[in-house]
């Protein structure tokens, strides 16, 4: 007989009654013999919980006293749900029936392999990719994130280019599976990244830990994207920015910090003046004032670094610039990629 490790399937909700209605019902008939259903509420004011309770009283709900942000709204969650893998998943996400039946067996062939996404593609143009984890996501040389399917902001259809199972850099929180001990061990999210590449943090982390991360293309959910805060806000820039300046000091080699991050703080002026020229000045305004915080916060996250000296696993990193490759070389797709310059 077959053996079936607890899953905890975990949907951090805030005010999200519109998309817990939408697409609780595909969660809830996943296939998968031995699930927990939790939903984490960080401090809704709208009438969610009270949804919740009367259309899935089989649910677990947690509460948390305040909105802590996706990152330390997980943490506190997770803190109080038991399973051998957990699953966070965004409240934008329509799953099929046996989304988590090849993730889980992926995970389990492999001790080392300790987090994975499933395949990620658009709700709303379910041929596409979406934006947000595609088949697996890389980082360049100057920590910038991008997809297999998904580079800047173009991207591609799924044609089944990409249908391999594979290593990968870092797993998308939209629906991230991980190990719990794993979680444990890497102590969950930073917190003072509060929402937006929290999940890149955690993953480099755990490779720096000699651990894998995976990508499973025989899993396909379906997400929505941008249900917090969508591509023009402001505050996502200020997020995305911030928080990328603190994981690279927080994760890249001692010898590589100072080079790549000065190269990296005037690679984010050009930005700056761009959003200038194309009169986006909250924009502008929010990578001055990522900038500030990244400097306020210098020496905290400075006492966050752990190097664990001759471990680190560099799988999924790209030696080159995205960004050059991108708008000097044209290179829209995964597959136009110099392959040989990943690690």
């Amino acid at each position: 007989m077959k053996n079936y490790p607890k899953v905890a399937v975990v949907i951090l909700n805030w005010n999200g009654r519109f998309f817990l209605e939408k697409f609780l019902p595909s969660v809830y008939n996943s296939s998968y013999p031995n699930i927990e259903f939790v939903i984490g509420d960080n401090a809704s004011t709208d009438d969610s919980l009270s949804f919740v309770r009367a259309s899935y009283p089989k649910i677990t709900l947690l509460e948390n006293a305040q909105n802590y942000g996706f990152a330390g709204g997980y943490n506190h969650i997770l803190s109080r749900v038991e399973a051998d893998y957990f699953v966070l998943l965004n409240s934008d996400v329509e799953v099929t029936p046996n989304w988590i039946e090849p993730v889980i067996d992926m995970l389990e062939r492999d001790e080392k392999l300790v987090a994975a996404q499933p395949k990620i593609l658009a709700f709303h143009n379910k041929a596409k990719f979406e934006h947000a984890g595609a088949a697996g996501g890389y980082l360049d040389r100057y920590g910038y994130p991008f997809c297999c399917g998904r580079i800047m902001d173009k991207v591609e259809y799924d044609l089944g280019q990409y249908d391999i199972e594979k290593e990968i850099f870092w797993a998308s929180g939209a629906a991230l599976f991980i190990k719990s001990h794993a979680w444990k061990e890497a102590k969950g999210l930073d917190e003072d990244f509060f929402a937006h590449m929290e999940e890149i943090d955690l993953c480099w982390r755990l490779k720096k830990m000699g651990y894998r991360i995976g990508y499973c293309p025989d899993s396909t959910v379906y997400h929505v994207g941008g249900g917090t805060l969508n591509a023009s806000n402001p505050q996502k820039t200020y997020l995305n920015f911030r928080n990328n300046l603190f994981m690279l000091q927080k994760n890249l080699p001692v010898d590589q910090v100072f080079t790549t991050m000065f190269i990296r703080l005037w690679l984010d002026l050009i930005a700056l003046i761009k959003f200038v020229f194309d009169r986006k000045f909250k924009d502008a305004w929010a990578v001055s004032r990522a900038h500030q915080s990244f400097f306020l916060n210098f020496f905290k996250n400075a006492k966050k670094r752990n190097n664990y000296a001759g471990i680190e696993n560099k799988a999924g990193q790209y030696k080159k610039s995205i960004i050059a490759d991108y708008y000097l070389d044209k290179k829209q797709k995964f597959s136009d990629l110099d392959q040989d310059s990943f690690f």
